[in-house]
């Protein structure tokens, strides 16, 4: 497997919200590309074969849609795969706007991948969720202990 440069950024803001952190991650990307996948950091049974599946699903989207999102039971998943046209559209937006409001002003330019994944709908944003997925699947997320006492 090829290496990928890889840079990290850190939103100085993230009170903001998730929009900003988009589009601060967005803007340091270089170059022009062809398109960008953006994951949630609270997905954690997305695996290799679920971005494989996700870019094959945007490399085969209909003609005139520029964003792809996974849609389990009729319910929008994530992550989500958009054109470079999305991408420079969100940064010359107004700071509010992000992937969500871009596809809610374009709802014609967006490929719902309709899949029964239920991966792509999967999150963990409480204790009361990381106990379901443990319940569910038999994985129990922990902090790694040099991180247990700051968390």
């Amino acid at each position: 497997m090829a290496d990928f440069p890889v840079t990290v950024v850190r939103n100085p803001n993230p009170d903001a919200g998730q929009v900003s952190s988009l589009r601060l991650g967005l803007a340091t990307l270089a170059g022009k590309l062809d398109a960008a996948l953006v994951a949630l950091a609270d997905q954690p049974l997305i695996g290799a074969g679920d971005i494989n599946d996700l870019i094959g699903a945007y490399k085969k989207r209909p003609s005139g849609t520029e964003v792809v999102q996974p849609s389990v039971n009729g319910l929008p998943g994530n992550p989500v795969v958009f054109s470079q046209s999305v991408r420079e559209a969100i940064l010359q937006g107004q700071a509010d706007v992000g992937c969500r409001q871009w596809q809610a002003a374009h709802p014609q330019q967006v490929f719902h991948w309709e899949t029964s994944n239920t991966r792509y709908r999967t999150d963990v944003d409480t204790p009361e969720d990381i106990e379901a997925l443990a319940q569910r699947t038999g994985h129990r997320l922990v902090w790694p202990a040099h991180l247990a006492q700051t968390a």
